[in-house]
């Protein structure tokens, strides 16, 4: 019995961890989304709108990309059209 709670903990514990993401990810992200903030310092935008662009267009990423935003933005100008109307980039 004890390990079949032990076993359930564990996987519990491990789809937490999943759901949340490592501190590591977070990190990477935040630096991802501050590059592309300071890539559209010179927008025309409240920064409000600018952050809410960039965390959109970096969510929409897969974790192993190694362009920033603003280079792959280029490549996926689907994605930067949503990513500004969520924004309220109009």
């Amino acid at each position: 019995m004890k390990f079949a709670v032990s076993a359930l903990s564990l996987a519990v514990l491990s789809l937490g961890i999943l759901a949340v993401g490592s501190p590591a990810m977070a990190d990477d992200n935040a630096k991802w989304v501050a590059q592309c903030m300071k890539d559209n310092a010179d927008a025309k935008v409240p920064e409000a709108v600018v952050n809410k662009y960039c965390v959109c267009m970096n969510e929409k990423m897969d974790d192993n990309e190694t362009r920033t935003i603003t280079q792959w933005e280029k490549a996926n100008p689907q994605a930067r059209k949503a990513c500004e109307k969520a924004a309220g980039w109009e």
